[in-house]
């Protein structure tokens, strides 16, 4: 038995080891450095530098020769002593192509900074609520396991009561009910502790468990916090710093940008260069001036402007959807909060003190034998309903913050 006893203090020191007392912002802290899907974004920033870049350069010149194939003069094949030639040309952007091509690159690249910060946004957003999903569930899991506890070794007496015929069946039944009960409820909150203590470990990158460290005071003070204003200025803060509606703006002028772009793949471009030619020309060893352009008899990408010209009023009418999506969420998230808020701020300090005033009175009460079986167990279900339900509320006001923070985008509690 000592050695089994030494293998369990080994394997609780072990999986202590494995957990890690983190605080919201040491999670932060961890999840912008470690995050791979952050890291994996900011590549898309890197390659729209890369587009730049690319739009920056012009074509090569072209260098391109001629020598003698066959002199029916002499006779000769490849009589490169007596005739041959070197021609060297430029192709020159005509119509602004590039200067176009450049600013739609830029645009671009400003559209990939946009996504990062949306992508960047949302993820803190799953930090901060699977980190006080985290912190709720285990204090539903410590409240559960206290009651289980004191009702295990309650269930343990009346079954060797019940055995001596000393209490009935039918009461140690109900005793073995709220028991079952509790254990389903402790299954669920264990089950929901793994899938957010899994989250945390993708979004930071930390392999260990997570422990959040957050003190009463503190959850007080989150639960607390008023925004600073009311529906219509939170609505205007988020139409000026939401990244999501902000790209589908940005779409716009992207879109105008590449229309223009477009537009000026119509304008024909010139060839310029020089060629040398040794025998073949007017004279001999001439050098010449070589022009050329493509004569415009239609507009050779007229179907690529009228498509780009569509996406601008398409991205338009994005645009406007968007707006009025963002408006209506924001407008739906505040009265979520406020609903429960208010709801929880109905409940008084002194009425949850009172709550657990009456459980401790009901435990000693009914081992004094002055409370019956059935006005004990009747309160322990409603105690065990009521406890519950009060971690989610308060845990509800805190996801309803973070969803007003995700769509205002700025720092809207005080």
């Amino acid at each position: 038995m000592n050695k089994i006893a030494g293998l369990f203090v080994v394997i609780s020191s072990f999986m202590t080891a494995q957990q890690q007392q983190m605080s919201l912002l040491d999670c932060e802290n961890a999840f912008q450095t470690n995050n791979l899907q952050l890291l994996a974004e900011q590549y898309n920033i890197n390659m729209a530098d890369a587009d730049i870049l690319q739009a920056k350069i012009w074509e090569l010149p072209q260098l391109s020769g001629q020598v003698n194939a066959y002199n029916p003069e002499g006779r000769k094949v490849f009589d490169i002593g007596s005739s041959k030639g070197a021609q060297v040309t430029q192709l020159i952007y005509m119509g602004g192509k590039k200067k176009n091509e450049i600013a739609f690159a830029k645009s671009s690249k400003e559209l990939a900074q946009l996504q990062f910060s949306q992508l960047l946004v949302e993820l803190r957003t799953q930090l901060h609520t699977t980190y006080y999903n985290l912190y709720y569930e285990k204090l539903k899991l410590e409240n559960t396991n206290k009651q289980l506890g004191y009702m295990n070794d309650l269930l343990s007496a009346y079954k060797v009561q019940s055995a001596k015929g000393n209490v009935s069946l039918k009461d140690e039944v109900r005793l073995q009910s709220i028991v079952i009960q509790l254990n389903n409820d402790k299954i669920g909150i264990n089950k929901d502790i793994l899938e957010f203590e899994q989250n945390l470990k993708v979004l930071t990158g930390i392999t260990d468990d997570i422990e959040p460290q957050l003190s009463d005071a503190e959850a007080k003070d989150i639960l607390a916090a008023q925004p600073f204003g009311q529906e219509d200025e939170l609505k205007k803060k988020a139409l000026e710093n939401n990244a999501d509606y902000l790209y589908n703006i940005k779409l716009i002028d992207n879109s105008k940008l590449y229309a223009q772009w477009q537009k000026s793949l119509n304008v024909p471009d010139l060839n310029v260069g020089a060629g040398w030619d040794q025998n073949g020309g007017t004279f001999k060893n001439e050098v010449n001036l070589l022009v050329g352009i493509p004569i415009p008899l239609w507009k050779s990408n007229q179907g690529n402007v009228e498509k780009a010209n569509y996406a601008i009023k398409q991205n338009q009418k994005n645009a406007d959807y968007q707006k009025l999506n963002l408006e209506t969420k924001v407008q739906s998230a505040y009265k979520t909060w406020k609903g429960q808020y208010d709801q929880l701020a109905e409940i008084k300090t002194s009425d949850l003190s009172n709550l657990e005033l009456v459980y401790n009175g009901m435990l000693k009460n009914f081992r004094n034998g002055n409370v019956s079986l059935i006005e004990f167990t009747d309160f322990m279900e409603s105690y065990r309903q009521t406890a519950l339900q009060i971690y989610d509320m308060k845990n509800e006001i805190m996801q309803s913050a973070e969803q007003l923070n995700q769509l205002v985008q700025t720092k809207i509690f005080y």
